[in-house]
């Protein structure tokens, strides 16, 4: 039974708003837009057939980037999924909430790893003082709904302590890890169990459906944030065995190159991860086909996003994203750069590329302006408002910065990145060292050019530094217990 069901009998929000879209030049009034924001987690850049991957299918997906803006240069705030989605609610980096690793990790005092620096010590909810994008909505008749995968602090922090009405399966936990974990029964304080075997992807899909058709006649936001495709690496036996038997049509065979003490795999070929990947893309399908029936696709924006890269380092290797380098907890492409589609039919061109460097926490201004609604002065968002991309202007010319201080468990190691133009630099803490790569030329960032440009080299590191003082970074130190004799705590069991 629904949860929503039995919630939305006592909520009523109805609102009649309206708003000019200024930053789209359109003088005449419209009725404020309909929200959907799907965020799925650990889906590679090229996990999806719209991105490149041949060997998964994922047509629904690949609906939403027919119909919209498809972003070549769409990143995550942090290559792990906790400062990412602290980032995506809140329009801030994640340095400001001080949440920058995954929550759950090992704090400073802690640490028991064999690595040269200590991590920075780290915020473990995020503050019911920052304003999520959900209240900010909601404080203008918008009824907001969540479903999935929360990872933002213990009880108390929950979606309906940060402005969502409805919450279906957000606790503090960062995977399904509880009962059958991605079937029924869940173990989820915050998601009824559905019959046995029920898959969690699809069960998060119908209530967002549901969601959307009792809430048809008002605006409203849905935030279906997937648990998929994290581990643990499970999946319907029916996609598994589609894709072994693909796998075998295809002959194809696992390839793997090496990522510092880490092994990183270089072909899609993994049938399980593909068959969690297709399920994902059904559930998408699930949400479009409501939008579809109810007759608001017309009149709903839809951002599709992921909060980090494809795991290709650890926990089971699933995922290769060639042609970029390393994966998540890894602050080169691989790590940060993620799908990110936008379709609003009217408004976005259907069909287009865009290859403006967007981040996600640009998220919660477009939606603002999408609403009509304008940007707070307090606390200030770091993100921009991308609507005018869609009328085919540029945006003011801006860098994007990374700032990781943690030793993630993907091999990666703590450092920082900014991206200016096509140039990026990643400093990296353990050792000072610097790598320059021009992205237009080497996306997989095999060319380091830092000692061919010094002076491109100062004036990145002093954007960058500023940048991390602006922002109140925090920074890893010398680990007193490190050994040099003893084994990298940064090398996992080999696969």
């Amino acid at each position: 039974m629904s949860l929503y069901r039995t919630a939305c009998t006592s909520i009523v929000a109805l609102f009649c708003a309206v708003c000019c879209f200024s930053a789209l030049g359109q003088a005449q009034a419209v009725k404020q837009p309909n929200m959907v924001l799907i965020v799925v987690d650990d889906l590679g850049w090229t996990d999806v057939g719209c991105y490149g991957s041949t060997f998964y299918e994922t047509p629904n997906v690949d609906r939403l980037a027919r119909e919209g803006m498809r972003f070549l240069a769409g990143y995550a705030a942090c290559p792990v999924c906790s400062p990412s989605r602290a980032a995506i609610v809140t329009g801030r980096w994640p340095q400001r909430s001080g949440i920058t690793d995954y929550l759950g990790a090992p704090q400073p005092a802690a640490w028991r790893r064999n690595t040269r620096l200590l991590p920075a010590p780290y915020e473990t909810a995020l503050r019911l003082e920052e304003q999520t994008i959900a209240e900010a909505l909601k404080a203008h008749g918008y009824s907001t709904f969540f479903a999935g995968k929360w990872h933002l602090g213990p009880e108390g922090f929950y979606p309906e302590n940060q402005g969502f009405n409805f919450n279906l399966g957000g606790t503090e936990r960062g995977g399904p890890y509880g009962g059958n974990r991605y079937f029924s029964p869940y173990g989820n304080p915050r998601l009824p169990d559905g019959p046995p075997g029920e898959h969690l992807p699809d069960r998060l899909a119908r209530e967002t459906a549901q969601f959307i058709r009792t809430h048809r006649d008002r605006p409203f936001f849905a935030m279906l944030s997937f648990y998929s495709v994290h581990t643990p690496l499970m999946a319907r036996e029916d996609l598994k065995q589609k894709y072994e038997e693909k796998r075998a049509r295809l002959g194809l065979q696992p390839q793997w190159g090496r990522e510092g003490p880490r092994d990183v795999r270089l072909v899609q070929e993994h049938a399980v991860y593909a068959a969690m990947v297709e399920a994902m893309d059904q559930a998408v399908g699930t949400v479009l086909k409501a939008l579809d029936e109810q007759g608001l696709t017309d009149h709903t924006l839809v951002i599709f996003t992921s909060d980090n890269g494809g795991l290709s380092t650890s926990e089971g290797w699933p995922t290769s994203n060639v042609p970029l380098r390393a994966g998540k907890g890894w602050l080169y492409e691989g790590g940060i750069r993620v799908p990110f589609i936008v379709r609003w039919p009217g408004v976005v061109p259907a069909g287009t590329e865009n290859d403006t460097p967007v981040c996600g926490v640009d998220i919660f201004p477009t939606l603002l302006a999408a609403a009509g609604l304008p940007t707070p002065a307090q606390p200030p968002l770091d993100g921009i408002n991308l609507l005018p991309l869609f009328q085919g202007d540029a945006l003011p010319r801006r860098s994007l910065y990374w700032h990781y201080p943690h030793y993630g468990n993907q091999g990666g190691a703590p450092g920082a990145a900014v991206r200016h133009g096509t140039w990026k630099l990643i400093e990296w803490y353990e050792d000072n060292s610097v790598e320059l790569y021009d992205l237009e030329s080497d996306l997989s960032e095999t060319r380091n050019l830092a000692t061919e440009h010094p002076d491109l080299v100062k004036e990145l590191q002093d954007e960058l530094h500023a940048w991390q003082k602006e922002v109140g970074a925090r920074f890893p130190t010398a680990n007193p217990a490190f050994d040099p004799n003893k084994p990298d705590g940064r090398i996992a069991t080999r696969r």
